[in-house]
């Protein structure tokens, strides 16, 4: 299993800005290692962001999508507490699946 999303999510003029970083090598599966054998393709194929089962944010990624992805985008209808539901499949059937708690905005 792969390590946890750092996920954060912070309300800021009315709306909830969260920023997400996953670690996954995203490998392309058109490099070569030291010996100049092919490195096997490996990386998130679909990313989904749920608040309250609403889909707030999906993604469908390809192995040109670099190493260790960060997101950061906004939606609306959060308030402080409520939970973000995050998670990925990747193309050799790895997932994860990883939550955070919508944070007020620190003055």
């Amino acid at each position: 299993m792969a390590n946890p999303m750092r996920i954060r999510a912070e309300i800021r003029d009315g709306l909830t800005e969260v920023r997400l970083l996953i670690p996954h090598p995203m490998e392309s599966g058109q490099r070569k290692d030291e010996n100049g054998a092919p490195i096997p393709a490996h990386f998130i194929t679909a990313l989904e962001i749920f608040h309250r089962e609403r889909l707030v944010f999906g993604a469908e990624f390809g192995p040109s999508v670099s190493a260790n992805p960060f997101l950061r985008f906004r939606f609306a209808g959060a308030v402080a507490g409520d939970r973000l539901v995050a998670r990925w499949q990747d193309n050799r059937g790895d997932s994860r699946r990883d939550e955070a708690t919508v944070a007020a905005a620190k003055r």
